[in-house]
Order: C-alpha cells, then structure tokens, then sequence
C-alpha cells in the first residue's frame, strides 16, 4: 500500500461471498423449526486471534471480557451467535463439549479447556414454542459445530432462524471482500434489529450503495428517504439485537482486532435504522487467521476496517434478501412482500 491514502483501492467479493471466503474458516448452522430459533458457530483450522465491540445498549455475552487486549489468552477456538436471549448462551457449552472431544483447546497442563465466547439475540416473542423442559441450546450448539463447512446456508437458518426487524423477517447474513494485497475480509450477522434493514415501505436496502454483483436484488438506492424523522421500529416487543463476526486473514494482533470490530459497527449504522440502540444488544466480534502479514500497518489497517465495515453492512441486506416464509410467521419475509 506504501501509505498512499489518496489512491482509489478496487475491491472485489469473494468466490463464496461467504466469511469463509477466509481461508482456513468453517461455519455450521444448527435450527429448531418448532422453536423457531437456531445457532451459528464459527470456528478455524487453528485457534485464532479475536476481538469484540459492544455498542447495543441490552448485550448478551459469554466470555467477552478475556478478548479485551490486556487479558491474557489471546486466541479463542470458535465464536458463537445464537438466538434464545438468555437461554441461548448454553449454545457455547454445546460447542465447547464438542471441541474438547476434538482434542481442541487452551492447554493447561494435560487440560484442553476450548474457548468459545458467544453473544445471543432474542427471538422469543416470535411465535415459537418456547415451554421446554430442557434448555435445547447446548443440542443445538454442537450440532452446528458438527455442520460446519466452508459452505453454508444463510436466510432463515442458523441463529437468524427466528429473528425479526421492525418491518420484515430477519435472518443469517454473510459476504465478503478480497482486497488489492491479496487479503480477505468477511462478515457473519445474525439480523434481529429494532429497527429496519429497508427504506420506508419500499423494497430498498439502506446498504445499497455498497451492494456487489446484485447480491440483494439490485434495485438500487431509494427513491426518496425519510430524513431525520424515526423510521418504524418493534420498540414495545423489547425483542431485538443484532449480532456479527467479522474475520480476516491479514494478521493483527488483540488489539487490531478489537479495532476491526469497532470499524465494522460502521456497517450497522449503514444498513439497519436505527441501530445500536438502547434496547439492541449490537455487538460484532472480529477475528484474524494471521496467514498474511502486513507490510504497512496504518494504510493497511484503515483498508481492512473500511472493508469490513462494508461486507457487515452487505451481509445484514443479504439475510434480509435471503430469508424464506414459515408457518406462524409474525412478519413477512422481503421475498413474499417485494419479490
């Protein structure tokens, strides 16, 4: 890159426009139609570096507080988004259980002790039978561990199984981007906002402007837009939050990461209004593989955030784009309504 901050950077989606666009990267997706909720977990071919940014006001989390970049395990074994409020942080033991039986994990001693930090959306106002006996969330968390592929399903599936906007079905999102250098920047989101992902009652995705190859349709911007008046949200289901990874194989360190998913919240802002609101638990992991290394740390740094902001904003209008109807829907989907 050499510093050059003037220079106009083409970018172009990976072969997938997937996260696992990344090299060295799976996802799995595990679903319960009856519950209508679901998991999605990420994990590498080696432990890898994480980060994460909370800026949702109500945040569900599960060792969090170990990726800050003065604590001292630096590296997690995979990353867990489900729905289930807070049920669904049992969906990280399932994932756990799963990779200690793998051999995988923080040694210490003759210990593996995996580590899967987790973040949950709520889905349980959706319709769903939600009076079971037992938590189904760590069975649904090992099942998506053992689902995991470089490719997988996205829409109604995995943890955006059950979520909602303020005006259309929710659901699991993913894209990418391959930068000049080679590296490879992808985005995860589990779609469940308060607000909408769609300019007022038209067909728009708020990410339009940053759409690649038609991957939500193409139908271009908005022909009008409401300005700075509040557009309609789900404020009194108190049922909300949007969660994502994003992930790269330029190296970075802890604190990279962490400045990866604070750039990455920028897509939020892009393609879901409001967002990050007090009743939104919005929070983005990010993670690095550290296959390549970077020549140029401040240019390169700037791009991969600026990258990731845009795959996030690419991927939330894509789980939109992507959801499917069901039985009991409490919301249409996008396709149903405008396709």
């Amino acid at each position: 890159m050499g510093g050059d901050f003037g220079a106009r950077v083409v970018m172009r989606r990976g072969a997938l426009n997937l996260i696992t666009d990344v090299p060295g990267l799976v996802v799995g997706n595990a679903e319960d139609a009856q519950v209508r909720t679901g998991v999605t977990v990420m994990l590498g071919d080696a432990p890898f570096t994480a980060g994460v940014h909370v800026m949702g006001g109500a945040p569900g989390t599960r060792e969090t507080d170990l990726l800050a970049p003065d604590k001292t395990v630096e590296q997690v074994d995979a990353l867990v988004l489900s729905g289930g409020s807070a049920f669904g942080l049992d969906a990280a033991s399932g994932v756990a259980d799963g990779l200690r039986a793998k051999g995988r994990g923080f040694a210490v001693g003759d210990i593996r002790v995996p580590i899967v930090p987790g973040a949950i959306l709520f889905d349980l106002l959706n319709g769903g039978a939600k009076d079971w006996v037992d938590n189904p969330y760590k069975a649904l968390g090992m099942q998506a561990l053992g689902n995991a592929a470089t490719r997988f399903e996205i829409g109604s599936f995995g943890a955006g199984t059950g979520a909602t906007t303020a005006t259309l079905k929710g659901g699991l999102g993913s894209a990418s981007v391959v930068l000049p250098s080679g590296a490879t920047v992808g985005a995860l989101v589990a779609v469940n906002a308060l607000g909408s992902a769609t300019v007022g009652d038209g067909p728009q995705f708020w990410a339009a402007p940053f759409e690649m190859d038609d991957e939500f349709g193409g139908l271009g911007v908005a022909h009008s837009y409401p300005g700075a008046a509040l557009p309609q949200t789900k404020l009194s289901q108190h049922a909300n939050t949007t969660i994502g990874i994003v992930a790269t194989d330029a190296a970075l360190t802890q604190a990279q990461c962490t400045r990866l998913a604070t750039a990455a919240h920028d897509g939020f802002a892009r393609a879901l209004v409001p967002s990050h609101t007090p009743m939104d638990g919005d929070l983005i992991f990010a993670a690095s593989t550290g296959a390549r290394a970077i020549a140029d740390p401040i240019a390169e740094t700037l791009l991969l955030g600026h990258a990731a902001a845009t795959a996030m904003a690419r991927a939330i209008a894509r789980a939109i784009y992507a959801a499917k109807p069901a039985p009991g829907d409490v919301l249409p989907c996008w396709q149903a309504q405008f396709g």
